[in-house]
């Protein structure tokens, strides 16, 4: 088998909001077409680091290197264009346009992006909502449309942000099947999850994170050994 070929590394990250200094070194990799999921209490830090990767916070140093390219002083629209697509918690779907219009509305960053007609037949739901207002849909299709139109924009790198709070069970199995068909594609995929049984069974690698730093990095196939840990420090 080939060597896996290293996608993301995050060395000594420190970042902060305001006088706030939340991530304190925290170090990580993620390989090209790994699915990785960040586990921890709320506050720990997981969704500043996705932040981070993205220069959406108020200050950052040490070092993020993104397919090989430095980003740590980069501004976060240059960041994008690294190919990156960021799916926030609060989904961020605009009311005023119809599924469709929003599903359209990202700029294309990078070839190779999913057509309308391959993301309706992930999302069968979006097509027949396609002229409906953001506002009528369910929380489940809104999740839907806000991953479906960043697979638009041709990135292949995916930061998922608590993608399963909230949800029906039968939209969190629609979600694990998108995420199976995502990582069959080969894209690269950090996760950030509070359910821990949706995340279990999708993720390559997990870490798990408290008071911004990574205290336990493991894989999927050591998952059965560390439970007692998770247990300790999620409560799973």
């Amino acid at each position: 088998m080939a060597e896996p070929k290293e996608f993301l590394r995050i060395s000594d990250l420190h970042a902060w909001y305001g006088e706030s200094h939340i991530l304190h070194g925290v170090n990580l990799t993620v390989n090209e077409g790994e699915v990785v999921t960040l586990l921890g209490r709320n506050g720990a830090g997981r969704t500043t680091t996705i932040k981070s990767i993205l220069g959406l916070v108020g200050k950052r140093t040490g070092s993020i290197t993104i397919n090989g390219t430095e980003s740590v002083s980069l501004a976060p629209h240059q960041i994008a264009k690294l190919g990156i697509g960021y799916c926030p918690e609060e989904r961020g779907i605009f009311a005023s346009l119809t599924c469709e219009e929003n599903l359209l509305l990202p700029p294309v960053i990078a070839s190779g992006g999913m057509g309308l007609d391959e993301i309706y037949e992930m999302f069968p739901n979006l097509l027949e909502r396609k002229n409906s207002p953001g506002t009528r849909l369910s929380g489940g299709e809104q999740q839907m449309l806000a991953v479906g139109r960043i697979l638009r924009t041709g990135a292949r790198f995916l930061l998922l942000d608590e993608i399963s709070e909230g949800l029906a069970p039968v939209i969190v199995q629609a979600l694990a099947r998108m995420i199976r068909s995502l990582k069959a594609k080969g894209y690269t995929i950090i996760m950030v999850e509070q359910n821990f049984r949706f995340a279990a069974p999708l993720a390559d690698r997990f870490y798990v994170m408290e008071h911004g730093q990574i205290v336990e990095g493991f894989t999927s196939a050591e998952l059965s050994d560390k439970m007692g840990m998770l247990n300790e420090y999620l409560g799973v």
